[in-house]
């Protein structure tokens, strides 16, 4: 296990060049799929190189503290210096992208620091942590052929060539480049980088360079005396690239000044925990790796569910409250290499809460609480406050390793703690969400909380919140429990978290889930709480003017209806209503509940509406304002957060069985959209002063998926084309030619198209065309004659949903459909709808998951300080300078169109409408 070590003079530091031990894994070995399906070959390559090295690396000479170095993205401090720096350089191949997360999670398998900054590249870190080194006193050696750190090489940095065994010295570097390792800058600088679009000065290569520089003495002397030189066009290439040698000179010289990088002090080597690298092996289906890291460790088969499952014992928390304590704590996180962690606070929403406290466990039943914002309880000095370490202090000590890459933090419904530690400054990163590990491989099944979790998985009953801090009026939030009970719980949730992980993440690979937890789930909460704390500002003057009309129409509703009714009643009671549609004006349809009373649920009174009854009709108008005015009008201002000014919604990750996003406090998924009503409460939601809010939609996407996965021909032309697909469906229909299509055939084709999604019924047409049901069965039937391609996908998910119990999206995203079993045949019909319009609607919920993934890289790429702030169904909302409106228009629609690929290659175009505005109503 790793272990904390000054480094002195008496020290060997290692730096594994991480990220051109990847490239060179993946072009040197064939290609290599697990059994899932995950491509898994350059993770096969990066194991058996870096158990290689450390194998070489026993006797003598082996190192006292190693590291594993890696780029953090494509873009860094060098494209600032120069725009066209590796512009050249191709995209990764699609294969090897998903394999990136699972080689970082294979290095802290080895119980090695993962290590990685965002701005600068591998090289930039490991030439800091050099010269950090050899300050120190101690040896370095970079295990890297890597022709750039040669600059590095003097009498106490080697390189290592992992591939030829071969040391490089100041010997070997003067072979390669006709100079010291003190004047390999200059060199590089006029040579250039074809590789890395270096320019340098045309025309001189790397042996003139070494001639000049060893002539002139350095790439100064030489500018300042390019008139000298006697060859006419090498003088003149220098002096009119004269400015392009010393942009390249910036370019190749690696920094060693790299701020804020982790202590090398938690680099301390010893042999890899067996348990945890040969889990992470045997999951990866690594077989022959796997012996030879059993023999080479001595260990036999692991213990495939550990400690996980043994029984919870509250009593062996700790609660800790003292800075030594805390230390210990940390070091036993930085070993393990895995960490729970929960947060406590005095709040629900994660936008405007206070962090009490924090809980961390690092095995199964080894777990503690940290008390910060404590008042009182039974571990207070004479029912004071207790002792606690001062909150600063504490987060101070604890921001290295929850920033840390080397370890893995855990978390249930993580999204919401990356948000509360973001606010403290902390970006907590790497982590996994057991809550997502669950919802990947069991959506539709059960519910995904910790709680029934912990039922279903460790047959375990956890302490409810009320236990601790009571209910009701005399509920105390978290800082006011006594800290024996506020150990218990919060020291539970990581306990538990920490097992549930134990069991969930291996299954993933034995259920062929990692690709898609890894692509649609793992990335999502970190973006998702970057949306959440931007929040979005609203207009309160205009919703207290649309608070005042919604209530004005509704007065006038309820005058009408009174009227309709010949009688005053209350519209807000279900048994008023029903006693006077269906006792007093003895309506049809009218069913009793269990209780005995009327039934008034909206579908019945959307039916009696739709035969014509007035009543009814007053009714659901009524419903309506009121809801409008209830839910966002009037909601909407009281959600302002005070301090920022801003509405910040919670979306919910796990809450829908097809990967679909839900949004609460407020919900604003369910503002209408197809009324005059529900655009004016999106007039509500407005940009800052000198900004516009862009919307960007997908334009009928579950359609177009439609298209694809059923394979129909006519409407993917149509798509192409960019025909207006319900005129073209009406005119296939109904043999009306598309130049003379009238308003009432295309309505009749766009509600067959989208109820085809949906499983519709011939009942369920009628309804919504206000047509018999003979008519609407006579069009269904007509539009499978026309499209039997649908019909043929419908029968195929029916039969998949019977044999298997799910079906599964484009992207692999499996929705679980128990209902498909039940005895009853209305819950079995209503899974077999399900099983048609899932795979279209989880696609569509990927697909946008996968836009929202890529999109903040791009945005920063792109230089834009756009940030994203709702989904919304199929549509993204900004926020952005008026001055980058069009440029993000631009972006977003590229993204989002080739969310898809490069997983999926569409036979469809994703078309998507995008809009700036200063409101998101006007973004339409």
């Amino acid at each position: 296990m790793a272990v904390t070590r000054a480094l002195d003079a008496n020290s060997h530091l290692y730096l594994v060049d991480g990220s051109a031990y990847i490239f060179r894994a993946y072009h040197a070995l064939p290609p290599l799929t697990r059994s899932d399906g995950t491509p898994v070959g350059a993770v096969q390559g990066f194991c058996n190189m870096l158990w290689k090295l450390l194998e070489d690396l026993k006797g003598e000479d082996q190192p006292t503290h190693m590291a594993v170095i890696f780029d953090h993205s494509a873009k860094t401090f060098r494209n600032e210096i120069y725009e066209h720096y590796k512009a050249h350089r191709p995209e990764p191949p699609e294969d090897l992208v998903p394999q990136f997360s699972l080689i970082r999670e294979a290095t802290i398998a080895f119980d090695l620091p993962c290590i990685e900054m965002e701005g600068f590249e591998a090289d930039d870190i490991m030439a800091t942590y050099a010269r950090l080194a050899v300050e120190s006193g101690a040896r370095v050696t970079l295990a890297t052929s890597d022709k750039d750190m040669m600059q590095l090489v003097n009498g106490q940095v080697t390189m290592l060539d992992p591939m030829k065994n071969k040391r490089i010295g100041p010997d070997e570097v003067r072979e390669k480049f006709g100079v010291g390792p003190e004047r390999v800058i200059d060199v590089q600088a006029l040579a250039g980088d074809s590789v890395d679009n270096v320019p340098g000065v045309p025309g001189i290569g790397i042996k003139t360079a070494a001639q000049l520089i060893e002539e002139y003495g350095d790439l100064d002397g030489l500018l300042s005396r390019a008139d000298e030189i006697k060859q006419p066009k090498r003088r003149e290439k220098l002096i009119e690239n004269a400015e392009l040698a010393r942009i390249s000179r910036q370019l190749v010289t690696l920094k060693t000044d790299v701020a804020d990088v982790a202590a090398m002090d938690d680099f301390g080597t010893a042999d890899p925990d067996p348990d945890r690298l040969l889990t992470f092996l045997r999951s990866m289906e690594f077989r022959t790796l796997t012996r030879r890291v059993e023999e080479g460790l001595g260990a036999g088969p692991a213990d495939e569910t550990g400690d996980a499952t043994a029984p919870v014992d509250r009593s062996a928390y700790e609660t800790v409250q003292t800075l030594a304590q805390l230390e210990t704590w940390i070091a036993r996180a930085r070993e393990a290499r895995v960490v729970a962690v929960d947060t406590e606070t005095d709040a629900l929403s994660a936008t405007h809460a206070n962090l009490v406290g924090i809980s961390l466990a690092v095995a199964p039943g080894q777990a503690c609480y940290i008390p910060l914002a404590h008042e009182g309880g039974d571990l207070a000095d004479g029912g004071g406050r207790p002792e606690q370490i001062d909150f600063d202090t504490a987060l101070g000590h604890l921001k290295p390793l929850l920033e840390s890459p080397s370890v893995l933090k855990v978390g249930q419904n993580f999204k919401y703690d990356l948000s509360v530690f973001a606010r403290y400054g902390i970006a907590v990163a790497p982590y996994d969400d057991t809550m997502l590990l669950s919802y990947v491989q069991e959506s539709g099944l059960h519910g995904h909380g910790m709680d029934e979790l912990a039922d279903l998985l460790l047959g375990h009953t956890c302490i409810t919140f009320k236990e601790v801090c009571g209910s009701g009026k005399s509920q105390k939030h978290f800082g006011q429990c006594d800290l024996k009970s506020a150990t218990e719980y919060a020291a539970e949730d990581a306990d538990i978290t920490l097992r549930l992980y134990e069991l969930l993440k291996p299954s993933l690979a034995q259920r062929k889930l990692t690709t898609v937890y890894e692509t649609l789930e793992r990335p999502m909460p970190a973006v998702l709480s970057r949306m959440e704390l931007a929040g979005i500002r609203v207009d309160v003057a205009q919703l207290s003017r649309l608070s005042s009309d919604f209530a004005q129409k509704m007065a006038e509703s309820e005058e009408a209806a009174h009227s309709l009714a010949g009688t005053r009643f209350n519209l807000g009671s279900p048994k008023q209503i029903g006693e006077i549609l269906f006792g007093q004006m003895g309506l049809p349809g009218g069913k009793k509940t269990k209780g005995g009373a009327w039934s008034t649920d909206a579908s019945v009174l959307d039916q009696l509406a739709a035969e014509g009854h007035e009543l009814p009709q007053a009714l659901l108008t009524w419903r309506q304002f009121a809801k409008l005015k209830s839910t966002y009008s009037d909601a909407l201002k009281d959600a302002i957060n005070p301090h920022t000014g801003r509405v910040h919604t919670n979306f919910s990750l796990a809450a829908t069985s097809t990967g679909r996003l839900s949004s609460s406090e407020p919900n604003l998924q369910n503002i209408p959209i197809r009324t005059e009503e529900g655009r004016k409460i999106r007039e509500a939601f407005v940009a800052e002063d000198g900004h516009v809010l862009v919307a960007a939609d997908y334009s009928q996407i579950e359609l177009r998926l439609l298209a694809h996965i059923a394979g129909i021909d006519a409407l993917k032309e149509a798509f192409k084309a960019g025909h207006d697909i319900h005129a073209m469906t009406a005119s296939e229909m109904f043999g009306v030619p598309m130049d003379e299509m009238d308003p009432v055939t295309r309505r009749k084709a766009k509600a067959i198209n989208f109820g085809i999604i949906y499983g519709i019924s011939a009942f369920g047409l009628s309804a919504n065309l206000g047509i018999g049901r003979d008519e609407a069965k006579a069009y269904i039937d007509a539009y499978f004659e026309k499209f039997p391609g649908i019909r043929a996908y419908m029968d195929e998910m029916k039969a998949a949903v019977k044999a298997t119990g799910h079906v599964e999206t484009l992207f692999g995203r499996r929705i679980h459909l128990p209902g498909i079993k039940d005895k009853n045949p209305s819950v079995r019909q209503f899974a077999e709808r399900q099983a048609i319009n899932a795979p279209i609607q989880g696609a569509a919920a990927d697909i946008i998951r996968r836009a929202m993934i890529v999109m903040e890289s791009r945005l920063q790429e792109a230089g834009l300080k756009a940030r994203m702030l709702l989904q919304v169904h199929d549509e993204l909302v900004f926020e952005c300078a008026e001055d980058e409106a069009d440029r993000l228009i631009v972006l977003a629609q590229t993204v989002m169109s080739e969310a898809a690929l490069p997983a999926v290659q569409l036979s469809v175009p994703l078309d998507v409408e995008a809009k700036a505005a200063k409101t998101w109503g006007q973004a339409h």
